[in-house]
């Protein structure tokens, strides 16, 4: 099913006039979408590590403040400012951003999709296309993520830790990927009604045709997710539980049945299993308290298996088994929120985890 396209995505759409992106044959089917919303000088970044890598570049504002358009502008790349009268999201930004670079070079076989926080990585354009190259049903190749200042809080540490995921065929690739033109097309592209977890739901669609998604090993880009409050990474768990909750709704029916687990998960270690100790230490005993064990039990559980899988020291396993678990009540608050704004038939509602403005 090709999804419809959204109406009056763009506000305005300004051509690229200093230099073209690429002369080299090896980029002459490559183009990049970024996207953003007031990411100051790191849009600059992103646009740098890409320039000279691709025959078109196309960026897409989300209503920035701080002038990211006239950023792109002075460096020769096509701009597209959405509509603000519709909910921005970041699936509606990559859409009218392809739509955009059809326009402009309607031959391109593969396009790269960027956050504007991301820096790409010198050689990933060249290997992922070498990669969709090599294997006709690979809809779309992701390498390794990187955060830039692990260091800096531990909400950027579990970042980076999340980014690193093994190399080889996989459900889906994130949002930063090199993606095949025709298979994207075939999809439908981007739903621009899911406003979280809009690439596994793609990926889901690009399954259900055939095709396959991959990790490579090499480094793809660098993300800087500037996270150093608890209350940012709670909104990002937040937001998770939307996806999971939407993504079960559309397709946990399928033989995959995507997202179920995810969502079950929350539900009964965020919400059904405290309600019951406390529920059981009111009504029978104290001694119901005991079931709390249950959650130290789970953390050694998942710190191990992180040790094996990813061979992380201790200290970073026990922070990752931690907030596993620690993210499980805003997982089901986010799922609440999306299942009783469905009920009521209310738009979704995009949950912002990073700061509207940064220089």
């Amino acid at each position: 099913m090709v999804l419809p396209p959204s109406p009056s995505t763009i506000v305005n759409s300004t051509a690229a006039s200093v230099r073209p992106a690429a002369d080299s044959s090896e980029f002459s089917s490559v183009g990049v979408v970024v996207i953003g919303r007031n990411e100051g000088e790191r849009l600059r970044r992103c646009l740098l590590s890409v320039t000279g890598k691709a025959a078109a570049i196309v960026y897409v504002d989300s209503g920035s403040t701080d002038g990211s358009p006239a950023v792109a502008s002075a460096l020769g790349v096509d701009n597209v400012e959405l509509d603000s009268s519709i909910p921005f999201s970041a699936a509606r930004a990559r859409n009218a951003g392809l739509d955009r670079l059809m326009e402009l070079r309607g031959e391109l076989e593969f396009v790269l999709f960027v956050d504007g926080d991301c820096e790409v990585a010198e050689a990933f354009t060249a290997i992922g296309r070498q990669a969709l190259l090599e294997d006709a049903r690979v809809a779309a190749v992701a390498g390794r993520l990187r955060e830039r200042f692990p260091e800096r809080s531990v909400y950027n540490r579990l970042c980076d830790m999340e980014w690193n995921i093994p190399a080889g065929e996989t459900k889906n690739c994130g949002g930063i990927a090199l993606f095949r033109v025709c298979a994207l097309r075939e999809a439908g592209g981007f739903n621009s009604r899911v406003v979280a977890g809009e690439e596994p739901e793609l990926c889901v669609r690009l399954r259900q045709r055939g095709w396959t998604i991959r990790r490579l090993p090499d480094d793809m880009a660098t993300h800087d997710a500037d996270m150093t409050h608890f209350s940012q990474w709670w909104k990002r768990a937040v937001r998770a539980g939307h996806a999971y909750a939407e993504g079960a709704a559309m397709h946990g029916r399928s033989a995959e049945r995507h997202f179920v687990r995810e969502s079950l998960s929350g539900w009964i270690y965020g919400f059904a299993i405290p309600i019951a100790i406390v529920a059981a230490t009111i009504a029978i005993s104290p001694w119901a308290l005991l079931a709390t064990l249950v959650y130290p039990l789970l953390v050694l559980r998942i710190a191990a298996g992180r040790r094996q899988t990813h061979r992380d020291p201790w200290s970073h396993a026990f922070l990752y088994a931690g907030a596993c678990l620690l993210a499980k009540p805003a997982e089901c608050f986010g799922q609440a929120r999306y299942w009783l704004r469905h009920a009521l038939r209310r738009p979704p509602q995009v949950t912002q985890h990073q700061a509207v403005s940064r220089g």
